[in-house]
């Protein structure tokens, strides 16, 4: 049952206002709890959002109003509870989002009667420790976790390890370690493969590397991946979906398998991956 939901909503939209002082009321009217972000708090002229990086605990659903971008950042808010998500397009390629807004309240009825599915997602796990000591550090990321170059400099020396095992030695711009759902951005971009968001596989693509034999790999979600920053300089950076991230010195050590928690996306239809790369992603058109 459906009783209490959180909203996050992208700045800069003047169509949100609008939208949000129909969608609250439509809650209200259901016996519906509403408890709103920084952001959507700015449109609604309220002070009390709470921040998305931190959601109330107690949620049953989380609706997500804008694109691609601001289901990243609620999911990694989101993390261990696993709320289901809710992502509503509010315009742009928005490739993990269904519902567009003239959809939303035939998808929100949906959900209050129970007449939806949820399709996980598998979200992927970094740990940094430094070379030069001091607590390691951890980050959530539903798309990908990528070591590359912030400024024009020399290549990057990255060893990779699959368990005990060397993989391959790097010498690219960068590497970018992508789920099923993040192969479809930066690395489909670097000449990453397209997974499916059912393939339990996890994406190795490296940027631009010196040697054209390193191709991109598909390995099992079960590997622990390791990388070490063998050489570069002090631009090197970790960015996780694009949002947040940290820089890198030579001899840090990224260790990334698989979180022990999913995102949860509800779909109140049958998901048509396929159909979504020919509309959004013009797959197969001259």
């Amino acid at each position: 049952m459906i009783q209490q939901v959180g909203i996050v909503s992208k700045p800069g939209r003047r169509d949100l206002p609008r939208l949000l002082n129909d969608l609250l009321p439509w809650l209200e009217a259901r016996g519906i709890g509403a408890h709103v972000d920084h952001v959507t708090a700015e449109y609604l002229v309220r002070t009390d959002g709470f921040d998305r990086a931190k959601p109330p605990a107690d949620l049953d659903l989380m609706i997500a109003l804008g694109g691609d971008g601001t289901l990243l950042s609620v999911a990694r808010g989101v993390g261990k509870s696993e709320t289901p998500l809710l992502a509503v397009n509010l315009g742009g390629l928005g490739f993990m989002m269904s519902t567009g807004p003239e959809e939303i309240f035939e998808a929100l009825q949906a959900v209050v009667d129970g007449s939806y599915d949820t399709q996980e997602r598998t979200v992927l796990l970094a740990t940094v420790t430094r070379q030069s000591g001091g607590p390691p550090t951890s980050y959530f990321g539903l798309n990908d976790i990528v070591v590359n170059k912030s400024a024009i400099a020399r290549l990057l020396q990255l060893d990779a390890k699959i368990g005990e095992e060397l993989m391959c030695s790097y010498r690219a711009d960068g590497l970018i370690i992508s789920t099923p759902t993040g192969s479809t951005a930066y690395s489909l971009a670097a000449g990453g493969p397209i997974l499916h968001p059912a393939v339990d596989g996890i994406c190795i693509t490296p940027i631009c590397p010196h040697t054209l034999t390193d191709r991109p790999v598909v390995v099992p979600e079960s590997s622990h991946i390791e990388i070490l920053f063998q050489g570069g300089d002090d631009t090197t950076y970790l960015t996780v979906d694009g949002q947040i991230g940290t820089g890198l010195r030579v001899g840090d050590r990224i260790e990334i398998q698989r979180a022990p928690h999913s995102v949860r996306i509800v779909q109140t239809e049958a998901p048509r991956f396929f159909d979504v790369l020919r509309t959004k992603m013009h797959w197969g058109g001259l």
